[in-house]
């Protein structure tokens, strides 16, 4: 054996020989793979490629003793991660002869390939993910039902281990080859439709994450295959949580492949809706964001739209909230293809809600409007905008004020043009500067907020600033309420993070001093957010030139006190793990 591993290496005679070694091949197995390897790797793309494939297939399938199963296993998985392209391809064709054609018993190997060869899904060269694709087909059939059930874990880990690994990309390529997902799919399928409540949920959930990871290429042979048995286990009785989970990949496998889907759309209705009754509510908002990547699919909206505008109208208040907060996901997605008649009706009865008794409903309410007025015909705007969003009548009941500035704010952050375009720039802004100097903490904070998305579209579009909005909003880092100085600071990051480049003078001189004054406070929210927002003004994660120039245009006195917290305080900031985005509007119900 060991003559036949030195170059020039005969594979043909270490075809013959192996016929008649037995287990005593085994022993050699550390010379003669790499010989192997060397050999085929050489022969690849060149006429003598099948035939050194041949030769080498012989070598492998040859074994069949327990060892000799483990040493084949763990030396082709490991060349096939590691070396030139051609070493990766040779190793991952002779993984994929093993698995698909060996007689040897590899059950117990079984967690080990699966890990392996999912972690293979992150190469790019299409040759490898071919061939892992074909050797994981080949494993995963070796499994009956109780083995498909053993091995939801690991797939999931293998899943998750290799999405860890594509250092910035979204998707896994071998997902996204056309039958990429097809070799895990019965493993999840056998759980979801067989496997105990929480095995079911578990696949549901390892489901949705195969799918964020695999492109619409990828999904389109296996919509069926998925979605059917999803549905199924809907429309049975299990825990909430296996409903949630089945939910939420339901609604990935919408948002990413949508009209694939379009077959099943009155099963989805129906079972959405369904869910969206459920006494859970975590349920229920998880039906709601499903029903919103549903309806972008839908031709005739209306009977939809009828119906969740009936639920709010006739549920009680526990039930109310998430049937506008379900209204609300509709409208956004396809709130241009309300008939005008369901239309008006929708806008009657959420601006009836605007001063609602029940905090969560008058929010949903008023949040739902606001996402309506990115549809409305300009008549209608202006009624609504006129008599509601724009009044400013401080003497007018705080739970109505509440809901009109929280209508005004997501007004503005999904049809900011809409106020630009009417010319109602002063109106806005002074009814801003009304919310801005309220004593509530609910209006003062819904004020900011809105303010934040006024001041993102005016940057955006190179619009004028108003000064006085500018600078009441930088003040309220001066409210008496803590809560309301935390969400300035946290506008504030927003706005520095919507912008690649630093923000203009004008901002900067105004905002950056008060909030410098902040990360001297007692509160340590209030203190912290400061921070944050100044590192995120700054860009100190990206070096300093934006904050020596932010320091060049502030007054002296304002200027030490900024050098001086950059250096206390701001550079030990920059440098740790940035902390996960808050999301600027609260209203939508998670």
């Amino acid at each position: 054996f060991f003559q036949l591993t030195v170059p020039p290496i005969n594979t043909k005679a270490l075809s013959f020989l192996s016929a008649v070694a037995g287990e005593a091949l085994t022993k050699h197995l550390n010379k003669v793979l790499p010989a192997l390897l060397s050999a085929l790797s050489d022969a690849l793309d060149t006429p003598e490629e099948q035939q050194e494939l041949e030769y080498c297939q012989a070598v492998v399938l040859s074994v069949q003793d327990d060892l000799g199963v483990r040493t084949i296993i763990d030396y082709l998985l490991e060349a096939a991660r590691n070396g030139s392209t051609s070493h990766r391809r040779a190793a991952v064709a002779l993984l994929s002869i093993f698995c698909s054609n060996s007689k040897a018993n590899y059950s117990t190997h079984v967690s080990q390939l699966l890990r392996g060869l999912i972690h293979l899904f992150t190469d790019n060269n299409p040759h490898v993910l071919n061939l892992s694709c074909e050797a994981l087909n080949s494993v995963t059939k070796t499994l009956d039902t109780a083995g498909q059930l053993q091995h939801v874990a690991d797939v999931r880990q293998a899943v998750r281990f290799a999405a860890s690994d594509l250092k910035g990309q979204d998707l896994l390529p071998g997902f996204c080859l056309p039958k990429g997902i097809s070799p895990i799919l019965p493993i999840f399928r056998e759980a979801i439709l067989n496997g105990q409540p929480e095995m079911k949920e578990q696949a549901a959930q390892g489901l949705g994450e195969v799918i964020k990871l695999t492109s619409p290429d990828g999904l389109k042979a296996s919509v069926i295959q998925i979605t059917g048995p999803l549905i199924r286990i809907l429309g049975d009785r299990f825990a909430w949580s296996v409903k949630v989970a089945v939910l939420e990949t339901l609604a990935l496998l919408l948002e990413k492949v949508g009209i694939m889907l379009k077959p099943f759309l009155p099963q989805l209705q129906t079972t959405f809706l369904k869910a969206l009754g459920d006494g859970n509510r975590q349920v229920r908002l998880r039906a709601a964001s499903a029903l919103r990547h549903l309806i972008a699919i839908h031709t005739r909206c209306d009977p939809l739209f009828t119906e969740l505008h009936n639920s709010v109208k006739n549920a009680d208040d526990t039930l109310r909230e998430t049937m506008l907060h379900a209204l609300r996901c509709v409208v956004i997605s396809a709130g241009d293809k309300m008939s005008n008649t369901i239309r008006q009706g929708v806008t009657n009865t959420v601006v009836g809600m605007l001063g609602h008794h029940h905090e969560v409903c008058r929010v949903t309410a008023s949040g739902c409007l606001g996402a309506l007025c990115k549809w409305l015909p300009e008549d209608e705007l202006t009624t609504v905008v006129r008599e509601h969003l724009l009044d400013d009548d401080t003497s007018q009941d705080w739970m109505l004020r509440h809901g009109r500035s929280i209508s005004l704010m997501v007004a503005l952050k999904e049809a900011p043009e809409k106020f630009t375009d009417l010319d109602w720039t002063e109106r806005v802004t002074k009814t801003l500067i009304s919310y801005l100097t309220a004593d509530r903490l609910q209006i003062a904070d819904s004020g900011v907020r809105a303010t934040g998305y006024f001041l993102r579209h005016l940057l955006a579009t190179n619009s004028s600033i108003p000064q006085l909005l500018l600078v009441t909003f930088s003040k309220c880092m001066n409210h008496s309420i803590n809560e309301v100085k935390q969400v300035v600071a946290l506008t504030s990051t927003y706005l520095a993070k919507t912008r690649d480049q630093l923000l203009p003078p004008q901002v900067l001189k105004v905002l950056v001093p008060l909030l410098v004054n902040g990360t001297k406070e007692k509160n340590s929210i209030v203190k912290a957010n400061s921070e944050y927002a100044l590192v995120a003004i700054l860009k100190l994660r990206f070096g300093e030139e934006a904050q020596q120039e932010c320091v060049r245009l502030l007054d002296p006195g304002a200027r030490d006190a900024l050098v001086d917290v950059i250096h206390k305080v701001l550079r030990k900031v920059s440098s740790q793990p940035e902390s996960k985005e808050e999301n600027l509007d609260t209203t939508l119900l998670l």
